[in-house]
């Protein structure tokens, strides 16, 4: 029902924001123009000095009158001189015709709105695109946090029931406090189902222990207890707005890459010091077949590295040119 109210009123408002013309605008910063250069509460009539029941030509009279002391050839070197007459002039036209009268009219009995529609202010202001990205910004913030607010309200007011239906289940209608804990069964509503007995009951019901002190716990299935206190309901935060919230993971995540990325790269480092210092080479070795060499044995070892026996003494093998 709130609801509905709320959505009526809004379309209401958006009907009387579209309801201005183009000419009601041109009114609206005659207005202001006027009330800024001639002082506050100045309206078009008192500025004429004439009331808002002369006729049209008594307005005439007026308004020569007025434009002549205006004249910026009767006003040199006054600043301003020559928006003021044009303004004048604006203002005389409005007031003698018919249509410009009546539209003034009403919002000199009914007083300029505050709010004069979004195709005002936007025509007047021409924001950018990244004016209009913060201000959607701004502004679904700030009703994802009116709405945390109100299931924040939502969740005490549960909690705070299903702590009444608890004491009151354990303690009688009366609410003293007994000496002892007790264990007892809190519907918590919802629609009728069947119970493990077959039996028709009204809602869900959980099993609950009720300190003698009045704190209540909830027993779960495996027989834990859990407290149900203010606690249990989360508090609205800015943090908890949908853009905070998107900025924070997307910094964690860009933590995250960054520390992952450095451990990889010392990860790296510390292999290819292992290889470079390392005593044992991974380089298979290699065996090669004994030969002779006037007449004397030459048998080459690992790696290609030779040694020749020869009178029973060991020597280098020598080096080919």
């Amino acid at each position: 029902m709130k609801f509905l109210f709320l959505f009526s009123i809004l379309a209401l408002f958006t009907a009387v924001v579209h309801a201005w013309t183009k000419e009601d605008h041109e009114i609206f910063d005659l207005v202001s123009a006027v009330e800024t250069a001639e002082g506050k509460g100045v309206t078009f009539y008192s500025w004429l000095d004439v009331s808002s029941t002369a006729s049209v030509a008594e307005i005439g009279r007026a308004y020569r009158k007025k434009s002549i002391q205006l004249h910026p050839d009767k006003n040199p070197g006054v600043k301003g001189a020559q928006e003021r007459f044009a303004r004048l002039g604006v203002v005389g036209a409005i007031l003698r015709s018919q249509e410009g009268r009546e539209r003034y009219d009403f919002f000199y009995k009914n007083g300029v709105p505050r709010w004069r529609g979004t195709g005002y202010y936007y025509s007047r202001f021409r924001p950018g695109l990244g004016t209009v990205l913060v201000f959607l910004t701004i502004l679904t913030s700030g009703l994802h946090y009116v709405v945390q607010r109100m299931n924040y309200k939502r969740d005490l007011a549960r909690i705070e029931h299903i702590l009444e239906q608890a004491r009151s289940t354990a303690w009688g209608p009366k609410m003293i406090p007994l000496g002892n804990r007790r264990k007892v069964k809190v519907n918590l509503g919802g629609s009728p189902r069947l119970d493990e007995d077959g039996n028709v009951v009204n809602g869900r019901s959980i099993d609950m222990v009720v300190e003698s002190d009045g704190e209540v716990f909830m027993v779960e299935e495996d027989g834990e207890q859990t407290p149900i206190n203010a606690d249990a309901a989360t508090p609205p935060s800015l943090r908890g707005t949908w853009f905070v919230a998107l900025v924070e993971a997307l910094i964690g995540k860009f933590i995250k890459r960054k520390a992952q990325s450095s451990e990889g790269t010392d990860a790296d480092d510390t292999e290819d010091g292992e290889t470079a210092t390392g005593t044992e080479s991974e380089v298979p070795e290699l065996e090669y077949p004994n030969e002779k060499q006037n007449g004397a044995e030459v048998k080459y070892g690992k790696a290609g590295s030779a040694a020749v026996k020869a009178g029973g003494r060991r020597r280098k093998a020598v080096k080919k040119r």
